[in-house]
């Protein structure tokens, strides 16, 4: 059987250039990175109206494989675009940590994929690498300030921003650094993130412009002074250079899928620590250059589309016209109760208690966020049809629309009645209106506690004594207003990744939270999430190589 990498080598893929100009990019607005890669000067086009619709591909709650969202995601695209449309992709980069680790990269799968593959799951043009530059030049000049003299006062204590790294090493997660005497700096507490879940990669995907991006740099708070005072980046000084390494990498990368459909691929927050969206200047820039724009959030909706609405679109005036929620027989098995080895086996029992996890994410699609749905059930070769007819008819009962999505197998052909239902679904929603979780007004607490109580229906919520503390502290310091982003596991709508199927009346349990001042969210951790993953007993980083000839091999 053909791997994902396979059949990206075996395609044909044209020019970067020639996928530029059918996309209505002007040559002297890329920036090549080789023949199928290219960096586009997003400021050429701010003239342009967003007139596209905006579609947004969400999913139920993953099994630990990951179900194919981005997968479904291309195939989307390419079946609009199979079928006549003006499509454009707008997706997230992938981490490196997820790469080397367990889950993959996030390029697609199959006949559904990004390309060039393996540039993108590795390196691409270096947008991490830049932030995580950027991030641990501010680190430095933190220290630097405390070492040179500390006009500012900085509580060595207090410093709350952290380094980060585009790798799974728990090793990091907690250190003690400055050690070896006073030449060497001052002792003190701190650790990794991993980039994707670092303020500065929320920072870059939600800033509108550079200005936008120097201002919310400077905005992030990095320590308190020893009265208690926020300290940021902008007093230490770091906020200029920060958007000087960072510029170049803030323009969106233009890239193509198998079947020859433009996709830009900028910025990847992590969903599940982080708000989990692609950059606002690709997003902005595919709404002016397409007719409909597919972009994805990542994990469940619980955590992504939540986000997406709740984060990204407050911020920046957008709202999707219709809403694709991903779907596959062996996930709802999953929830269902059926065992791992037993997912891709026919299992009507299962398959009837696991799909209350997608109604209840439908729901809120539907009553919540009042937007569109479209059911899209992500076809594997071992599906039983019988149950996939159960699947539609349970869809059908709800007036949901659901169809097929055979991506995977075979690309934009595979999608084409998804993409007229969705393309129907969101014609039919050319005006849409946002409807938020929750209003803006809200204390941080009852913040949390309505994204809790209505969307992953939880019946009360607790807060430990640290994340109490914490956020009347952000509240005393001016950030009350601020949006919160939940940090909790993918696999579950509560904090507990063995609590499947669809939940309710649980007690949701907040330990800490965190300031992202300069991302203008407060982030609250649920369960035991943390910042910086660790890798697997068996990392797929045991099985990439290269060979002879200079190629990889074994990534994916």
């Amino acid at each position: 059987m053909a791997t994902d990498l396979d059949i990206a080598r075996a395609a044909t893929l044209a020019p970067i250039g020639t996928i530029a100009e059918a996309a209505g990019f002007a040559p002297d607005t890329l920036s090549p990175y080789g023949r199928y890669i290219a960096k586009v000067d997003r400021r050429a086009y701010l003239d342009r109206p967003q007139k596209a619709k905006l579609v947004l591909v969400t999913a139920v709650n993953p099994t630990p494989a990951g179900e194919g969202k981005t997968t479904v995601s291309v195939a989307l695209a390419d079946g609009m675009t199979a079928s006549g449309r003006r499509a454009m992709l707008a997706l997230r980069e992938p981490s490196l940590g997820p790469v080397f680790g367990m889950k993959g990269g996030a390029t697609g799968g199959g006949y559904a994929q990004v390309a060039p593959m393996e540039s993108i799951n590795l390196h691409f043009t270096g947008d991490l690498h830049a932030i995580t530059a950027a991030n641990n030049l501010l680190c430095a000049m933190i220290d630097n300030h405390i070492q040179q003299g500390n006009p500012l006062d900085i509580d060595p204590r207090e410093v709350c921003f952290r380094h980060c790294l585009d790798v799974n090493d728990r090793q990091l997660r907690q250190i003690v650094q400055g050690l070896g005497g006073a030449k060497n700096g001052t002792p003190r507490e701190d650790g990794f993130d991993i980039t994707a879940a670092s303020e500065v990669m929320a920072v870059f995907c939600l800033a509108s412009d550079l200005d936008d991006l120097r201002a919310r740099l400077g905005r992030i708070v990095v320590a308190y002074t020893r009265a208690g005072a926020p300290v940021t980046c902008r007093e230490v000084g770091a906020a200029g250079a920060m958007t000087a390494l960072l510029r170049d990498a803030f323009d969106p990368n233009l890239v193509q899928t198998l079947d020859g459909t433009p996709c830009l691929m900028h910025g990847g927050p992590f969903a599940n620590i982080a708000h989990g969206c692609n950059s606002v200047a690709a997003t902005t820039l595919a709404l002016r250059m397409a007719d409909y724009v597919v972009t994805e959030a990542g994990f469940g909706a619980d955590l992504g589309a939540e986000k997406f609405l709740d984060i990204k679109c407050r911020m920046n005036g957008l709202w999707p016209s219709a809403i694709v929620l991903v779907a596959t027989l062996r996930a709802l098995k999953h929830h269902g109760g059926a065992p791992r080895d037993g997912l891709s086996g026919p299992n009507r029992t299962a398959l009837e208690k696991g799909v209350a996890n997608l109604l209840s994410h439908a729901q809120n699609i539907r009553e919540v966020w009042r937007t569109p749905v479209v059911v899209a059930v992500n076809r594997f070769a071992t599906d039983e049809p019988g149950e996939i007819a159960f699947l539609r008819e349970a869809m059908k009962a709800l007036d949901v629309p659901c169809e097929l999505c055979e991506g995977w197998a075979q690309g934009g052909k595979g999608a084409i009645l998804l993409a007229d239902a969705v393309c129907r679904a969101a014609d039919g929603n050319p005006a849409p209106e946002p409807h938020f979780t929750y209003g803006e007004d809200l204390p941080l607490r009852e913040k949390i506690e309505t994204v809790a109580k209505r969307i992953y229906h939880a019946g009360s919520v607790r807060f430990a004594d640290e994340a109490a503390k914490a956020l009347a502290r952000f509240e005393r310091d001016g950030y009350g207003r601020s949006p919160v982003c939940v940090a909790k596991t993918q696999y579950s709508m509560s904090d507990d990744p063995a609590l499947l199927g669809a939940p309710s009346g649980f007690e949701l349990t907040i330990r800490s939270a965190r300031l992202s001042a300069g991302a203008g969210f407060v982030v609250a951790f649920a369960g035991g999430i943390i910042a910086m993953p660790g890798l697997p007993k068996q990392p797929a980083a045991l099985g990439i190589d290269v060979d002879e000839r200079g190629e990889i091999v074994g990534l994916f």
